[in-house]
């Protein structure tokens, strides 16, 4: 049997040199070919991938989210056909140095603000406005530039002018990433407490919890007219704050931060028909570095806003923003640093005369849950169980 092998051994030796070329021409033509390309589904990450690296360590970083009225391609299909780009959501992020804190801060898209001079890709340079529509900028730089680039670039010009904030990144979300982004998790549920119905959206959904997938949370965070709604883009934020901070509780449940492989197969899902300026390798890390954090560290809030006294369809901030952006800006908690905790009273003398007896202490009054919009809520404030 030994000698056998190696016959067969010295055989393929000797003969494959020489006739290998047409050996193997030979075993092509006798073999019909596959083609798996775009057909099988890719290698799921192994979980014990290495733990991606925060670049941005040690530092704060803002980040700000734009949600894109864009009309073409997927999102036709979804939005209805419309010409040029619009943004109706825009969102600042400040995540903590030490990566303790996530403050997210709504900007109404009818506040008044001072738009600086932007300059755009095609060389162009577009003239300075006042008491202008914040999201007019970004219309700005697309309609001047033609290209998102210069619309993002003059919405961060308008956001640093207006806050003080230093910009680090900008994630531009159209309707169908954000679709991706609600599938990727399996959906979210929510509390509905009215019965909602938006024709311009197709959203008709009655009273109670709803498991929503990404069309149904697509038609949620854009609807605010019809049964329900006010017809008011400030009232349509604090409804799109309650979902975010849903989707993060859903995100915290799963555990995807806290799992390297998970959360990068989470991020490539979600992050399709994104477009940032975060590389997925940038944000895996970032994302990983948020493992600990917890419901109630992270906070969504409205930039505090009055009606315009120049128009009262319109917004403009009041002096509690500054305060706000200041703080992001130092990297201290948003809403200021808590009160501290007071100080223990030194234990009684035993030779003193003994304190009278203390009065029963009176129950305390239930505090008020946050009102979305005009409060800062946290995740931990969202609760399907009593809905």
């Amino acid at each position: 049997m030994l000698r056998g092998v190696a016959l067969a051994a010295t055989t393929v030796l000797v003969f494959g040199v020489a006739g290998g070329a047409a050996f193997a021409t030979k075993l092509t033509t006798n073999v019909d070919g596959l083609d798996l390309d775009d057909l099988v589904v890719a290698a799921p990450t192994p979980s014990v991938a290495p733990d991606p690296a925060d670049a941005a360590a040690g530092r704060a970083v803002n980040v700000l989210v734009l949600g894109s009225d864009q009309r073409d391609g997927a999102n036709e299909a979804i939005g209805g056909a419309e010409e040029g780009m619009r943004s109706d959501t825009t969102i600042v992020v400040h995540i903590s140095a030490d990566r303790s804190r996530i403050e997210m801060v709504s900007i109404p898209r009818d506040s008044l603000v001072d738009i600086p001079e932007c300059a755009l890709t095609n060389g162009s340079t577009t003239k300075p406005q006042r008491n202008a529509m914040f999201n007019s900028a970004f219309a700005l730089g697309w309609d001047r530039g033609g290209d998102i680039d210069s619309a993002a670039a003059c919405t961060v010009s308008t956001v640093q002018a207006n806050t003080g904030l230093t910009i680090d990144h900008v994630v531009i979300v159209d309707f169908a990433g954000f679709q991706n982004m609600i599938n990727a998790i399996g959906g979210v549920d929510m509390c509905i407490p009215q019965d909602v119905k938006d024709k311009y959206t197709g959203l008709d959904l009655t009273a109670g919890v709803h498991r929503l997938d990404g069309v149904v949370a697509l038609q949620y965070a854009r609807a605010r007219h019809g049964t329900g709604f006010d017809g008011s883009d400030t009232a349509r934020a604090g409804r799109q704050q309650v979902l975010i901070a849903s989707v993060a509780n859903e995100v915290l449940s799963k555990n995807v931060l806290t799992d390297a492989g998970q959360l990068a197969q989470f991020l490539s899902a979600a992050t399709q028909s994104v477009t940032t300026n975060l590389s997925l390798g940038d944000l895996t890390g970032l994302a990983f570095s948020l493992r600990s954090i917890d419901r109630e560290s992270i906070k969504l809030m409205t930039v505090p806003w009055a009606p315009a006294r120049s128009d009262r369809n319109r917004v403009e901030w009041t002096a509690e923003a500054d305060a706000i952006w200041a703080n992001m800006a130092a990297d201290v908690p948003m809403l200021g640093e808590p009160d501290p905790a007071p100080e223990p009273t030194a234990p009684a003398d035993d030779t003193a005369t003994p304190p009278p007896a203390a009065e029963p202490p009176v129950a305390a009054e239930p505090t008020a849950p946050p009102t979305p919009g005009t409060d800062a809520i946290s995740p931990a404030d969202i609760s399907t169980a009593t809905c």
